[in-house]
């Protein structure tokens, strides 16, 4: 999920032509096949599939002569077949395998219907723009005997449909996702990328140029990410620190790093972590480095006890010396609501008193997909987010970096 412009469909092109050649580069750590495949790639529609498709994997339509420019060589590009009633456009291909047998590629759209993707059996399937759900269903279907693959490449103007929430909220460890944006685009120079992020309109501005899903009134944090992003700088020594911290085994255990400008009232996201199925050992070690000294506020979950040992679990990260608050992360009158949390760190951010080092990439996603169904929060990929707010909450035991003549920590309400 990319936004427009930024090469995503010439990825997509340079992986289904490794597959469909057997010509890896040495770095490359994703699945290989060591035999011919038989391989779709399709898009929207028959034009699309040309002029995107087509023309990235042979060369350009128009000109048989540039067959064979595109990215599988020449010398790999053994028949084809063209498409009745689509001028230049081709239904079939046939590619030489360094195995010494033939891949097969064909060409799809989506505008055929889902019959047409039905019957095949196919080693991989490249789709480039997003699909309609059945076809997705389909294409994924045909790779079902052979444990294929299936991969789309594309931009989520349709905001969060059934197929971008199958792989943002799904948790299928069979799906992944990498997002792209604008500043990840190299072959731009930073005039370049003002000059198209101030083209797009502000409703699709996120979208086109971060990759992320249009989510409308279903944001929570419905402001922009330029309004809260800065750059990374040295955090004063009289700006006091606390860490938030959201447990987890099956979903990421997460932790955040936050700075308080006091005499602006405020905050910085400054560092994020978020890792799965780690011991409290693990987690501790990597907070610690952020400095031990910096308070951990944790939620309520931190109260049950550990099926192992019996220790409740805000003791086993005490006990590896990471200086756990004294309670649970509430408000100053003892609440703990959550739409209340998330209302103060909105209200931070409209008034520019909420702000996240650019370095911080896991929060930053967390944040472009952070959106409720029905008005009700949709509790998936937010651990870092959690984890931020209950750092607001217990914001008032934040703590100094002690200086090094001082001999001992003031009584902060930390264990």
């Amino acid at each position: 999920m990319a936004g427009n412009q930024l090469g995503k469909t010439w990825c997509g092109g340079a992986e289904t032509a490794m597959h469909l050649t057997g010509e890896y580069p040495d770095w490359w750590t994703g699945k290989r096949f060591d035999r011919p495949v038989r391989w779709w790639a399709g898009s929207k529609t028959s034009e699309v599939t040309r002029d995107g498709v087509q023309r990235v994997l042979i060369g350009e339509p128009k000109d048989e002569s540039q067959w064979g420019t595109g990215m599988i060589p020449q010398a790999r590009l053994v028949d084809w077949s063209r498409r009745q009633g689509v001028a230049d456009a081709l239904d079939s291909a046939l590619i030489k395998h360094t195995s010494g047998g033939v891949s097969t590629l064909g060409f799809k759209s989506y505008d055929q219907g889902r019959q047409k993707w039905q019957s095949e059996t196919l080693d991989g399937l490249w789709l480039d723009e997003e699909p309609p759900q059945d076809i997705y269903m389909e294409g994924l279907t045909r790779t079902n005997a052979t444990g294929g693959i299936v991969y789309l490449t594309f931009t989520p103007l349709l905001g969060m449909s059934d197929v971008v929430a199958m792989f943002l909220e799904g948790d299928s460890p069979g799906r992944s996702v990498t997002q792209m944006t604008i500043d990840d685009a190299e072959h731009y120079t930073p005039e370049q990328r003002a000059v198209i992020i101030a083209s797009y309109p502000e409703h699709e501005r996120e979208a086109r140029i971060l990759g992320v899903p249009s989510m409308g009134s279903g944001r929570v944090f419905p402001v922009t990410e330029e309004a809260i992003v800065c750059d990374p700088f040295q955090i004063p020594a009289h700006w006091p620190q606390i860490n938030g911290m959201d447990f987890g085994w099956d979903h990421p255990f997460a932790a955040v790093n936050v700075a308080w400008d006091r005499d602006t009232d405020t905050v910085y996201v400054i560092k994020d972590y978020a890792v799965r199925e780690q011991t409290p050992i693990i987690h501790a070690a990597a907070i610690k480095a952020w400095g031990d000294w910096i308070p951990c506020a944790w939620p309520h979950d931190g109260l049950q006890h550990d099926k192992g040992s019996g220790v409740a679990l805000k003791e086993l990260y005490a006990a590896q010396g990471l200086a756990m608050t004294l309670e649970k992360a509430t408000f100053d009158d003892g609440s703990n609501g959550v739409e209340a949390g998330v209302m103060d760190m909105l209200d931070r951010m409209k008034t520019g008193r909420w702000k996240v080092f650019s370095t911080c990439g896991g929060w930053l996603q967390e944040f472009r997909t952070y959106h409720r169904v029905d008005g009700l929060i949709v509790k998936e990929r937010d651990d870092r987010i959690s984890a931020s707010r209950y750092a607001l909450m217990m914001l008032r035991h934040a703590s100094l970096k002690p200086r090094l003549e001082r001999l001992e920590m003031p009584n902060l309400g930390v264990a």
